[in-house]
């Protein structure tokens, strides 16, 4: 019985720890950004974008990649 008490107050000081290392790493500080980040739209025309080359695309140079004609 003692043991399962040694346990969990092992696991209550590594939950105490763990939240006061994610308060001073910077965890809290954006809570809105990375929600409200998703709902942006990337299809701005302004960004620069890569145009895949024809040989990015079929990278061996075949005619029929997959081997079907």
């Amino acid at each position: 019985m003692g043991f399962l008490f040694l346990l969990s107050g092992i696991f209550v000081l590594l939950i105490v720890v763990g939240v006061f290392w994610s308060i001073k790493s910077g965890q809290f500080d954006d809570l809105e950004g990375p929600a409200e980040r998703i709902l942006m739209d990337d299809d701005d025309p302004l960004l620069p974008t890569r145009r895949p080359s024809r040989q990015d695309e079929n990278p061996a140079g075949n005619k029929y990649p997959n081997g079907h004609k």
